[in-house]
């Protein structure tokens, strides 16, 4: 008991003794000499280089607020001004909370206004200050935005040094957000140029000529100038067609930028300068400004971004080139080959789900703690880059999935505690589930659908949208992992998909429960319809989405087709047909009837697939069926489609007039 009392005096004692040292360092700021105030801030930036308890105490004890006033004094010293924006800076060097405590001080509208002093050392000072704390991930963007000024009062001083260059450029990448390169997953579309909130920072960057005056640092004799000018090209022209296509025509020294990338990406470079030219090189690719055939991309980019996948690099060279490479060949096929034979990438991969290995040859016990923190990292990079490469060829799924215990990874990775893992894990699997032969043997072998049907339980939606697209393709008529999916309950999350406010997930649910109908047996039909409801059959008949219609009709259609009349002959017990269900149900007669006169052929054609297994005339109740679809006005439909210049829905209508002579 009596240690308990003894311990809170005892604490207090220690911090008021830390702190006393540090007091004598903030109550010298408030001299009445200007020299010694001086002096006393010099002697406090000597005091915090590297050393965050002392950091820390002196923002606790006040320094913040005085060091800002004495900053933005016109009495001040430049001198004095200086040396305080540079103990600022060392400041924000700190802790994350360091930087809050900062800009809980304004330090940010404080700098930006150091910035109109023509003396250059103290402008550079702040602009190092300012860099550092938007460096940090708790300081928001749009801090540098909120005055119009200061973005072309930045692009003025680039030209002043090579300091102010450097932390300029790495200002403009920090504070340039559109979609980050570590997003959860690629976006196939570029990204619209206005966000609701006015222009995004990319186009403001863009719309002050940030290209042209950027471009020639590309050339600058400073290292650092150099790779910060690149860096924000990186940012600038990610998911940005405007810039990616000016970027093309820019030249330097008459050089083209893209030539100047590709040099930029030459073996004897620095790696990060490799991995950033590529990424500046990629996003011109993706927005259409570089072919995908342009040496530039196949013989360079492409190669350079693979090197990076490789085991001597570091965790993060490998996923940046991992997620960058996944990113360049999303969308084209012949990239996706060239990339799956060249340095046996596809093996390759596979290390980076052992790692790191217990032979790791990691001798530095920092780098190992920081590479065991991040390396699921490598798998989410892995299972993104296996999902591209996947995404079209045959071939290169069966190398894929041959890849030692490739199904096992993505089983484990379906259940990972990281939802980016499990995302990228979900991808790997939808690109996977587009073949036919792999659905009825390794996606069986491994009950692959136990663990997904898992991940469609409280999802958010960008992991739906791709689970439930995962979902459609196995529960294709060949998908022998069809039975067990239907036992799990999955109609009635398919059903709850479709009132989605979400299109794509409405298109996912109505999609899966059409591939579930196709040749079912009447329970399964009989359990769709439950789970729909006719209201929301007529809802999803009247959704204004193209594709939604489509796959409701498709669905329909599959829910009113019967499979051979043994098979019938077992179902008559079970209650009401969908037949009879749509039959008497008139508004969806009436949207059914509407999209046989629709202008879009495929509705059109759609719709005639319904009607005709509705009218079909070896089936009991098939008299009354044409008698009502008579009096509903559908065969005068018939003679005039049968009349059609479209082949198909001309033959359609022939034969459905048939069953009415037959």
């Amino acid at each position: 008991m009596a240690s308990c009392v003894l311990e809170a005096p005892l604490r207090m004692s220690v911090l008021s003794e830390v702190t006393a040292s540090s007091r004598h360092y903030v109550d010298r700021l408030f001299d009445l000499d200007p020299q010694k105030v001086l002096q006393g801030v010099i002697d406090m930036k000597n005091a915090v280089i590297g050393n965050n308890k002392q950091k820390a105490n002196l923002i606790v004890l006040g320094a913040v607020p005085r060091l800002l006033y004495l900053l933005q004094q016109e009495t001040s010293s430049t001198e004095l001004r200086t040396e305080c924006a540079v103990v600022l800076g060392s400041l924000a060097m700190g802790t994350e909370n360091n930087v809050k405590s900062l800009l809980d001080c304004h330090i940010i509208p404080a700098l930006l206004q150091g910035l109109l002093s023509p003396d250059l050392k103290f402008i550079e000072a702040c602009l190092r200050c300012l860099r550092t704390i938007f460096i940090s991930p708790v300081t928001p963007e749009d801090l540098l935005y909120t005055d119009a000024t200061v973005i072309s009062h930045l692009m003025a001083l680039l030209s002043r040094s090579r300091y102010t260059q450097e932390y300029i450029c790495q200002i403009f990448s920090h504070c340039c957000k559109l979609q980050h390169w570590h997003s959860c997953g690629f976006k196939s579309l570029p990204q619209p140029l206005l966000c609701a909130n006015g222009p995004d920072h990319q186009t403001i960057l863009f719309n002050h000529g940030a290209v042209q005056n950027i471009a020639h640092l590309l050339v600058s004799t400073s290292y650092k100038v150099r790779m910060q000018a690149l860096k924000c090209f990186s940012v600038l022209a990610f998911e940005n067609p405007q810039v990616s296509m000016t970027l093309v025509n820019v030249s330097v020294d008459g050089e083209l930028l893209p030539q100047i990338f590709v040099k930029m990406l030459q073996r004897d470079k620095p790696i990060e300068m490799q991995l950033t030219s590529a990424k500046c090189l990629t996003s011109m690719c993706r927005a259409g400004a570089i072919r995908t055939d342009d040496s530039c991309i196949v013989l360079k980019t492409l190669p350079c971004l693979v090197r990076m996948c490789s085991k001597e690099r570091l965790l993060e060279e490998r996923v940046e080139g991992a997620e960058t490479l996944a990113y360049l060949i999303e969308t084209d096929v012949e990239l996706q080959r060239i990339a799956s034979i060249t340095d046996h990438l596809i093996v390759m991969l596979a290390d980076y789900f052992k790692y790191p290995s217990s032979v790791s040859a990691i001798t530095d016990i920092k780098r190992l703690d920081h590479d065991l923190k991040h390396a699921h990292e490598l798998r989410q990079a892995a299972f993104k880059l296996y999902a591209s490469l996947g995404a079209n060829d045959e071939d290169i799924r069966k190398k894929i999935i041959e890849t030692e215990n490739m199904m096992d990874r993505i089983v484990n990775g379906l259940s990972e505690s990281s939802i980016k893992v499990r995302l990228a894990a979900v991808r790997c699997l939808h690109s996977l589930s587009r073949s036919v032969q792999q659905l009825r043997t390794s996606f069986q072998d491994h009950a692959v659908w136990k663990p997904l049907m898992k991940v469609l339980q409280n999802a958010p939606n960008e992991m739906l949208v791709v689970a439930s697209s995962t979902l459609c393709n196995l529960l294709l008529e060949f998908s022998p992992s069809k039975e067990p999916i239907l036992e799990s309950g999955a109609i009635e999350l398919l059903c709850s998909l479709t009132q989605s406010e979400n299109l794509a997930l409405r298109v996912n649910g109505i999609w899966a429960l059409m591939n579930m109908a196709f040749q079912a047996e009447q329970k399964i039909k009989s359990d769709i319809l439950r789970g729909l409801s006719t209201e929301q059959l007529f809802q999803l008949l009247s959704d204004s989405d193209v594709n939604v219609l489509m796959k409701t009709l498709g669905l329909l259609r599959n829910l009113l087709s019967t499979r051979p009349t043994l098979c019938i002959l077992a179902n008559i017990a079970d209650g009401t047909t969908a037949k009879e269900l749509i039959m008497t149900n008139d508004d969806i007669l009436q949207k059914i009837k509407y999209y046989m006169s629709h202008s879009n052929a495929k509705l059109q054609l759609a719709a005639m697939f319904c009607i005709s297994n509705l009218i079909w005339n070896e089936e009991e109740g098939s008299q009354e069926r044409q008698d009502k679809l008579r009096d509903i006005g559908i065969v005068d439909i018939l003679h005039k489609l049968s009349q059609s210049s479209d082949p198909n829905l001309c033959d359609k209508a022939k034969t459905a007039l048939q069953q009415y002579l037959a």
